[in-house]
């Protein structure tokens, strides 16, 4: 990973100011919390920490929050019944912090640096994603970095493309060594 970031736990106390204000930024749309109360984003990612099938994570660049990471088993949350999870999927959900000076490829290095941490796991034979069948930049993002679309799929707050990115894909495309 870019030694300018680092990825730590989530503390759903400490960090959830934090993250109030990232996920009901307008840009945050797609997170669809925008709506949420402080203690709304407690609870969820008190409740995210509980799982033992999901797990969040705050990234860090150069010290300072940058980004939230989500990993989840898409045979237990999220994708139930939706596609059929194989042995090594990992699910993945990340959110880039709102800033008034954006730097010019910054998304997709957080993207690169959250599909380095998963596929450091040598279990994690794929990363699975959800997005917003309406989140063109993700799409683009997702590309960038493997991933593939695999099919349209209705989840109950959204219709999404299911997509996948392999260990050999993503270093692929990133130029990365096995």
């Amino acid at each position: 990973m870019n030694s300018s970031f680092s990825i730590r736990p989530l503390d759903p106390f400490a960090d959830a100011g934090l993250l109030h204000g990232w996920v009901t930024h307008p840009k945050a749309a797609f997170w669809m919390m925008q709506e949420a109360s402080l203690p709304d984003v407690e609870r969820e990612y008190m409740a995210i920490s509980a799982s033992e099938h999901h797990d969040a994570f705050i990234g860090e660049y150069e010290g300072e929050p940058a980004f939230l990471m989500e990993r989840y088993d898409p045979a237990h949350v999220e994708l139930v019944g939706l596609y059929d999870a194989q042995p090594g999927d990992v699910g993945m959900h990340f959110l880039v912090a709102p800033t008034d000076k954006p730097v010019h490829g910054f998304t997709r290095a957080v993207i690169t640096a959250v599909m380095e941490t998963l596929f450091a796991d040598p279990a994690t034979r794929r990363v699975v994603v959800e997005p917003d069948v309406r989140n063109t930049a993700v799409h683009r993002l997702n590309e960038a970095v493997g991933f593939e679309i695999v099919e349209k799929i209705a989840k109950p707050e959204k219709d999404a493309y299911l997509s996948v990115c392999t260990r050999e894909s993503f270093h692929a495309a990133v130029g990365a060594a096995l």
